[in-house]
């Protein structure tokens, strides 16, 4: 049985201050505070459209832009983190991101909201967000710790959500969206310390098991020539396109039901919430049954959910309650896609390959996005996008049972 000194000890090649608990909690907060923001962006949607006399198609296109260039930009963070190691890429997505809070906050025109709201805090998300958290969780943690730790990141993430969403709410209605924005921008300034206790070393032969000695093409070849990984990256397009719809146009959506803003805040506080105790309690039940089982449920229960909360009048029970069962399943996923990716490749590339699964969710957000602002200046309803995420649901769910959960079969050694 272990001790508790042995518990807290940092692995072999780690700074002796980096403890598991330090790694742990410091990436938790950067999950925290690279989350907050861009889950409430939601909110600014209708003072800067009334201000500034912009649509929701508008906005629909710059948080679209910024949820494809997130995806986009993953991979190669990701794969810059692998070769070189995670602290410079979330410093720099930490300044890209703070940057574009203020491009956004001081924008006056589309164009100038697409490159702020889309494109630094999209590239910036891809450099400093809970994906390569992760992936330092996975590198840095040993084995039995990665599925708690997981977890844990993930449910930081809504935990943010859950500060984020009132507090911008607040910060909108008692000094104005440009100044909420400014201090948006100024709390992600704290990424840059944090991320020093995730720093993992640069990629050589010295760091990595004869086994796992990949180099960038092989790792891909193998990845997206191995079926199991294929239907993975596919399922996680649903995940994108419903959080980032329902994240974006949820807020709107209530308030056109005569829901207040204050109300709508608490909705997406509450699944962030929700989420903590669904990514924690993912992160456990990972270890019990297979994960595949696991993404098929979410993804039906999600559906479900989505059926019951547009067939029914919207209140504020409803709404509510939507946004609690939602987070039970909100980034839920994110554990066990995250593990699999780690259980099929090892965790050389896991950066690089988890990021191009990545790519697959943020596509959906892309389409999410933007799809619902098109849609509701088309017919001014939003209800074609719901029942498309009902029917994304349902696939989802069935394209994940085949999934095989086991290590890929390679040889002892592969030429780097």
């Amino acid at each position: 049985m272990k001790s508790v000194a042995s518990e807290l000890r940092p692995a072999p090649g780690i700074d002796n201050w980096r403890t598991p608990l330090v790694i742990i909690l410091c990436g938790c907060a950067i999950a925290l505070l690279s989350f907050g923001p861009r889950s409430s962006l939601g909110f600014f949607i209708q003072p800067m459209g009334r201000e500034l006399a912009w649509g929701r198609d508008v906005f629909g296109l710059a948080l679209a832009l910024q949820n494809l260039l997130w995806g986009l930009g993953q991979p190669i963070a990701g794969a810059i983190a692998d070769r070189f190691g995670v602290l410079r890429v979330m410093c720099v997505g930490a300044i890209l991101y703070a940057g574009g809070l203020l491009m956004m906050r001081y924008a006056a025109t589309p164009l100038s909201l697409n490159v702020g709201a889309g494109v630094l805090i999209g590239f910036g998300l891809s450099g400093c967000s809970f994906n390569l958290v992760l992936s330092a969780f996975s590198k840095l943690l040993p084995p039995e710790r990665r599925g708690i730790a997981l977890g844990a990141g993930t449910a930081a993430g809504s935990l943010g959500q859950f500060l984020f969403a009132p507090f911008g709410v607040a910060m909108i209605d008692n000094f104005g969206w440009q100044a909420a924005l400014t201090a948006f921008a100024a709390l992600m300034l704290l990424i840059v310390p944090l991320s020093f206790a995730l720093a993992t070393p640069a990629a050589t032969s010295a760091h990595v098991p004869a086994a796992d000695q990949q180099s960038f093409k092989t790792a891909l070849a193998e990845a997206f020539g191995h079926r199991s990984y294929v239907l993975l990256v596919l399922g996680f397009f649903t995940c994108g396109f419903q959080l980032a719809f329902i994240t974006v146009h949820l807020p709107a959506y209530l308030s056109d039901r005569g829901v207040s803003a204050q109300t709508g805040g608490w909705v997406i506080a509450a699944i962030g919430l929700f989420n903590i105790i669904g990514s924690l309690g993912v992160g456990w039940l990972q270890n019990v049954f297979p994960k595949r089982y696991i993404l098929s449920v979410i993804y039906l229960t999600r559906a479900l959910s989505i059926v019951a909360f547009i067939s029914f009048p919207i209140t504020t029970f409803s709404a509510i309650t939507f946004g609690a069962v939602s987070g039970l399943t909100w980034l839920s996923t994110v554990p066990p896609t995250s593990a699999l990716v780690a259980l099929m490749f090892g965790t050389r590339w896991f950066a690089t390959l988890y990021g191009f699964a990545f790519v697959s969710h943020q596509v959906g957000g892309f389409l999410g996005v933007w799809l619902g602002g098109i849609v509701f200046e088309s017919f001014g309803s939003y209800g074609p996008i719901w029942w498309l995420a009902v029917l994304f649901g349902v696939l989802s769910a069935l394209i994940n049972l085949p999934i095989v959960e086991a290590p890929v079969a390679r040889p002892l050694a592969q030429p780097a």
